[in-house]
């Protein structure tokens, strides 16, 4: 009789864990839906797109002569001003993180508990800084690049001109290099 009511609260409680599961499951699902921005109206856009990074060479400042740890812009109209590494609309650049309810997160699961325990701040989505032309894409208006991911117009470029240009934050002029000069579908989301 005590194996019968040991195999039957083991029944009961693989029932309840399956449920749980499945209500875990569909509950991701939907967190990911709705955080990928899915949910709005977008339209494509085939753009060129190239990388930038916190530089001298890509963002044009050089250090002092004498000061040699302060940063100067070393072109344009505020040439000689100190450079404060923020963007133009005034946020410091960042790359886009993913967040933990992410596809990365149902292809690596095994990197779920790492990132909880050791990364917590990334456990939230962010955007990755982009710099197009404000005057087609205001402050704020957010993006999906393949092979970059989601990012949100926070800057302008010397260089970056027209509808079809956007320039993408890296954090090392390595990584801006290895992203080169790409044409890729864009999602642009629109406001309703």
């Amino acid at each position: 009789m005590r194996a019968l009511y040991i195999k039957t609260r083991n029944h009961v409680w693989t029932r309840v864990f399956r449920k749980f599961m499945k209500q875990a499951f569909i509950t991701a699902i939907l967190l990911l839906i709705i955080m990928s921005g899915c949910a709005g109206k977008d339209r494509i856009v085939v753009m060129e797109t190239t990388g930038y990074c916190g530089c001298g060479q890509c963002c044009g400042w050089e250090r002092g002569t004498f000061d040699f740890w302060n940063k100067y812009v070393s072109t344009g109209k505020s040439k000689g001003q100190p450079y404060s590494g923020l963007t133009a609309s005034g946020t410091r650049p960042h790359i886009p993180h993913p967040g933990l309810f992410s596809w990365d997160s149902l292809k690596k699961p095994w990197m779920i508990p790492i990132r909880v325990l050791f990364f917590p701040w990334l456990l939230l989505p962010s955007d990755g800084t982009v710099a197009a032309d404000t005057e087609y894409y205001p402050f704020g208006t957010r993006m999906f690049i393949p092979g970059y991911g989601w990012g949100v117009v926070e800057d302008r470029g010397g260089a970056i001109k027209g509808p079809l240009r956007i320039d993408l934050y890296h954090y090392t002029h390595r990584g801006a290099n290895a992203w080169g000069r790409r044409k890729a579908e864009v999602i642009v989301e629109t406001e309703d």
